[in-house]
């Protein structure tokens, strides 16, 4: 089984230590893994000295912001040189706008009604986060949910469990309320796509537009221009992705003759539904495997 795309505690929404990560895709019968953390590539040197004890292929990997024509996308990076300083510079350029985008976040939550959060409460839900000044739409529902105070606000109800949006509370809660074009998205200055392909072609790595269902959402037109910027695959099986929507990549990327990847996004407590090597990937499970060998990864 493989899993290409899974977030460490070097993520601002992760939970679990690289070395941790690796301990459950053994268990779980993993045999090729990447550790992809959100625009930071530290877990990398850890989770490859574990991978290789426990025989488990590992290929470094990272997972960037960025934009192409104004919309926001993830871009999967594999068979990068974790050390090279561009990676580090991505993580700075990201972290020196978190402090002032999470304090916005909090204003536009408290603007939708929820005036009892506080600072205070997301410091202390961050005190042992790598990312201790971001706080994410994830923080924010995790947050909010567990004050008395909103127990039966309506706006939560959904998120409860029972409720239509409640199988991934913390993660639904973010798109739902954080992520581009909703009510309380702050805007960050993310580099373009075009520049991340580069980046990381410039080390030798490969990219891979991630989990596209979630971000073409009613802009798929995009996609035929994304593949002309040079992307090297496509996430085709996902956690987000209904076997519809996986067949439908796959053979977008058969068509553009780049490859098809699978990755759970697997993160921990802001996913509980989700499990390492839940993407979906069965028949073309060895089709991936040897994309990768001949992409040299």
């Amino acid at each position: 089984m493989i899993d290409l795309h899974m977030h460490s505690r070097y993520s601002d929404d992760g939970t679990y230590t690289p070395s941790e990560l690796v301990e459950q895709c053994a268990a779980a019968g993993i045999r090729v893994m990447s550790v992809t953390d959100h625009n930071c590539a530290r877990a990398n040197e850890e989770a490859q000295r574990a991978a290789e004890e426990k025989g488990i292929r590992y290929i470094p990997g990272i997972e960037i912001d960025c934009t192409f024509k104004r919309v926001n996308f993830h871009v999967l990076g594999y068979g990068i040189d974790f050390r090279n300083g561009d990676f580090a510079a991505i993580e700075k350029h990201v972290a020196d706008q978190s402090a002032r985008a999470s304090l916005e976040r909090l204003e536009k939550t408290r603007a939708l009604g929820f005036t009892q959060i506080t600072e205070k409460d997301l410091l202390a839900l961050s005190e042992n986060n790598y990312w201790q000044k971001s706080w994410t739409g994830e923080m924010f529902a995790e947050a909010l949910l567990a004050m008395p105070g909103y127990a039966d606000h309506p706006l939560l109800k959904p998120y409860r469990p029972g409720g239509e949006r409640s199988d991934n509370p913390f993660v639904n809660f973010y798109w739902d309320y954080y992520s581009q074009g909703k009510p309380c998205h702050a805007e960050t200055d993310f580099p373009a796509m075009e520049e991340i392909i580069d980046t990381v072609h410039a080390g030798h790595g490969v990219t891979v537009l991630a989990h596209p269902g979630v971000n073409l959402k009613g802009k798929e037109e995009l996609l035929e221009d994304i593949f002309k910027l040079g992307i090297d695959g496509i996430e085709a099986f996902s956690s987000y992705h209904s076997p519809e929507q996986a067949e439908k990549f796959y053979r977008a990327a058969k068509v553009h003759h780049v490859f098809a990847t699978c990755g759970s996004d697997y993160h921990g407590k802001t996913k509980p539904s989700i499990e390492i090597g839940q993407h979906g990937c069965t028949e073309a499970d060895g089709e991936v495997e040897r994309a990768l060998e001949r992409m040299g990864l």
